[in-house]
Order: C-alpha cells, then structure tokens, then sequence
C-alpha cells in the first residue's frame, strides 16, 4: 500500500517525526532540483511544550504552527540561519518537526553553491575573504552540506518567505516526498532535543530527536 504522507503527518508529532525520517526533501526550480534524505528530526509539541515556540500560545512569529499539517515553519536564528519545520497533527494544535540534517543525494553542486551565496550573505568575516569561504564550503564532504538544521536552510535556499509553503504540493518549489525505505525500525534511533535546557529537566530530557544510526550527515554523532 503507498504511504500516505499528509495522513501520517496529521497524527500526533512524535509518530510523524519519526515517519519524516527517509522522506526527501526537494528544492525544484524547474530547471534542476536539489534532493536529500531526511535523516535526522527533532519533534516539538504544543503550548505545554516548554521547549516549543508555542508554548506562549499564538504569536506573530508561530502563527503557522497552529495551521493545517504538512506547511513549512520557516523561522530566523541570529540573523544568519533559517531552520525549516514541518508542521503536523491537527490544525490548531502547534505542533512541528525540526529539520536537523539532510543526506544529500542529488544537486550537490546547487546545494555548495547555495551555501557559500548563504555564508556572504550572513558572515562578516566571509565577506571580507570570498575566496576563503568558497574554498571552506568547496572541501566539505557532501555529507555535511546540509548537517545541522542551519546548513539544512542554507543548501535548499530555504528563505523566510518560505514560511507557510506547502510541503505537500507536488508540483510546489520546496516539498516533501516519500522516499526509499531508510531500512527497518531498528535502523532508527532517539535521544534528547539539542540546546533546549531552558526548558527544564522535564521536557529537555524527552528522547524527541530521532535520527537513522549511521548516516554520515548526523549533526551530532551518537556517544559511544
């Protein structure tokens, strides 16, 4: 039977996060398209998710969180990064899934140059030394082009008008597809959300993180 992503993102968060992982993610300009596999997630829940940009109620930031499943949550960090969430379970629940690291498999010339256009754009210092920055982005290995929800952003272009974009348009510029098998459920792992101590013991300790073990694009590497 085809899986059915827009059902599966319509259900609680934690499932649809860990259905996300081995979705691609495609950015279309109609001329080429940029392909990854998503292998790395991080699922945030509503209102009483104290590690959630909900978790203040309705805001002109979140508003898209409260809409219907399947739409980008396209948000800014520092000036510099875009992180893209997908937005899952019913409309009016705000929840979302964090992209955090994409393996790429298809476009990894758009996605170097995408980055280096990302880190002018952003970083003093690379502004002043172009060749050096080019040179930095150039030698990284194709898996870590888009490891860490930040790199995510910047290899599929990702832009805050994306926000509210949806996902599951299949002829859209930047939407989801079901991918081939990740493999069976063993493949897979969890642990806790990255960088969210502010929100207590409580809810920074929730394995919310899933990820596939062993894919070279992890942004952090499991602990042996």
């Amino acid at each position: 039977m085809p899986v059915d992503l827009g059902r599966l993102l319509a259900g609680p968060v934690v499932g649809a996060a860990r259905e996300l992982l081995g979705a691609l993610l495609i950015r279309d300009d109609g001329r080429s398209a940029r392909i990854g596999r998503i292998v790395e997630v991080e699922a945030y829940g509503g209102p009483e998710d104290l590690a959630s940009h909900a978790r203040s109620g309705r805001t002109r930031r979140n508003t898209t969180m409260f809409a219907r499943s399947g739409l980008a949550y396209v948000y800014g960090v520092y000036g510099m990064h875009t992180c893209l969430n997908v937005v899952c379970g019913p409309e009016g629940r705000a929840s979302a899934v964090l992209v955090r690291a994409v393996e790429p498999l298809a476009g990894v010339a758009a996605m170097r140059e995408a980055r280096i256009a990302r880190a002018l754009e952003t970083r003093r210092s690379d502004r002043a030394t172009p060749a050096r920055a080019a040179d930095r982005v150039s030698n990284l290995p194709v898996a870590r082009l888009a490891s860490g929800p930040g790199n995510v952003g910047a290899a599929f272009s990702i832009e805050r008008e994306d926000d509210g974009r949806d996902l599951l348009d299949p002829a859209g510029p930047l939407r989801l597809e079901v991918g081939p098998s990740a493999g069976p459920r063993s493949a897979t792992a969890s642990g806790p959300r990255i960088g969210i101590g502010f929100a207590g013991p409580a809810w920074a300790s929730r394995p919310w993180r899933f990820w596939i073990a062993g894919s070279p694009a992890l942004s952090v590497r499991p602990a042996r």
